[in-house]
Order: C-alpha cells, then sequence, then structure tokens
C-alpha cells in the first residue's frame, strides 16, 4: 500500500513545507499578517516577487522568497515525475485491438472462474470497479442487473472486478440481486495485469469497462469514474453495433 501510494506521499510531505513558506511569503509581500491571504487570489505581485526583486533590503523577504523557490522547483519536479512515471506505467495498458490477458480469479461463490473457458465462445463485457457497495459501484452493478437480458440477448457475459474480497462480493452480490458473475482481485493482480489506469495519485482504483468480441480482441474501452452507469449504456451500444 505505501508503494502503492508513494507518489501521494511524496506529494503531502513536500508539500507541507511549500504550504509553510509560501504562507510566510505572501504575507511579506502583502504585508498582512492575515492568514486569510493564503487563500486570496492575488498571483500578479506573487509571481513578480517571486521571480523578481521588489523588496531589494528586506532580509526576511529574500530568504523566504528563496525557500519558496527551491521548494516549489522541487514540488515540480516531483510532478513531472509522476507523470513521466504514470505514462510509462500505462505502455502496457491493455486498448482496442489488445488481445485479453488470460486469468484464473475466484468469483462471489468462492469458485474459480476461469476466462479462458469464454474466449472465443462468448462477447465479454469486463468492468473493473473501485469497491463493493459504495454508491456510484452499487449503481453501476445495478445497471447491470437491470440489462442482464439485453447483454444475455447480445450473447454477452458480465464480469465485474474488484480487490475486495469473495465474502465482501457475496455480501455485495446477494444485497442487490446481482445476477452476474463479481471475480475478487485481491492484490489487484490482474488490475494491474490489464494497466487499469488510477486516479487521485493512485488512490482510488479506477472504473474502467472493456468490451472484448468472440475473437478474444479488445474492441472498446469506457473509463470514467464519475460516470458509472454510463459504463452500462456505453456496454450495450458497442454490443448492438457488433450485431448488424
Amino acid at each position: 500500500m505505501l508503494l502503492k501510494n508513494v507518489w501521494l506521499i511524496l506529494f503531502v510531505l513536500w508539500g507541507l513545507p511549500l504550504t509553510y513558506y509560501r504562507s510566510k511569503f505572501r504575507k511579506i509581500v502583502y504585508q498582512t499578517e492575515s492568514w486569510t491571504i493564503n487563500f486570496k487570489p492575488l498571483f500578479l505581485k506573487e509571481l513578480k516577487a517571486l521571480f523578481g526583486n521588489i523588496y531589494p533590503g528586506n532580509k526576511d523577504y529574500l530568504k523566504f522568497r528563496n525557500f519558496y523557490r527551491f521548494y516549489l522547483l522541487i514540488y515540480l519536479l516531483l510532478f513531472t515525475s509522476y507523470l513521466t512515471f504514470s505514462q510509462k506505467s500505462n505502455m502496457d495498458e491493455i486498448k482496442i485491438g489488445s488481445s485479453i490477458p488470460l486469468f484464473k480469479l475466484p468469483d462471489q461463490n468462492g469458485n474459480l472462474f476461469d476466462i479462458s473457458s469464454l474466449v472465443g465462445k462468448k462477447n465479454l463485457v469486463i468492468y473493473f470497479y473501485p469497491k463493493d457497495d459504495s454508491p456510484g459501484c452499487t449503481a453501476q452493478a445495478c445497471s447491470f442487473r437491470d440489462q442482464f437480458e439485453v447483454f444475455n440477448e447480445a450473447d454477452a457475459i458480465i464480469i465485474g472486478i474488484s480487490g475486495q474480497s469473495v465474502k465482501s462480493h457475496k455480501e455485495f452480490a446477494e444485497k442487490h440481486r446481482l445476477s452476474f458473475t463479481l471475480l475478487s482481485d485481491e492484490g489487484d493482480n490482474i488490475r494491474k495485469l490489464f494497466g487499469v489506469p488510477t486516479n487521485l495519485l493512485g488512490i482510488l482504483p479506477g472504473r474502467v469497462t472493456y468490451i472484448v468480441d468472440k475473437s478474444g480482441k479488445v474492441i472498446y474501452t469506457f473509463n470514467s469514474q464519475m460516470q458509472a452507469t454510463k459504463h452500462v449504456d456505453e456496454a450495450l451500444r458497442i454490443l448492438r453495433d457488433l450485431k448488424h
């Protein structure tokens, strides 16, 4: 978990002194002791003071300006490194045209589910979601449940995957009368195998749906954390087009 959230930890740890020195710097620049100056959208004078020298004889100004410059520079380097790291980590991401990786996971009943038993026989709707019984995930699962027969008519199997336990999946499925397969990916190994992106600097598992045709190729992906039920609409739209 520590490694997974290493970027968030770095941003928070380095952001603390950055925030402190920026606060001190702003108070000197705007000549106030009010803590509210930290939240006021006054940037032009701050930028001039940061990159120039508006108070040449003020030693406190010069000291905090230099500290602020240093911590801001390192923070920007951290952010650039994060973006570079994220792009590299997504190079192996499963995309349209990719062959679906084969995997085995326990379902909500504790039975081992082997995806290879379906590849080449059924269309697949594989969706990764963050957490059982959270509001967005519940709305998404119930929407898939309500359209279950429509997916069945399209010769498609719905498979939901998240990192919770078999027990958690079982309770989630029973509570909302879910009629499709939920797979327990504890350790997020299959999520990593697919290269599912994360959100909020790695804190929040991504919500991504993959549509796989009977050749085992991914023909569509939909990535949206907030539009949970739209995953269902998009999946149905692609499957309808597949029939024509």
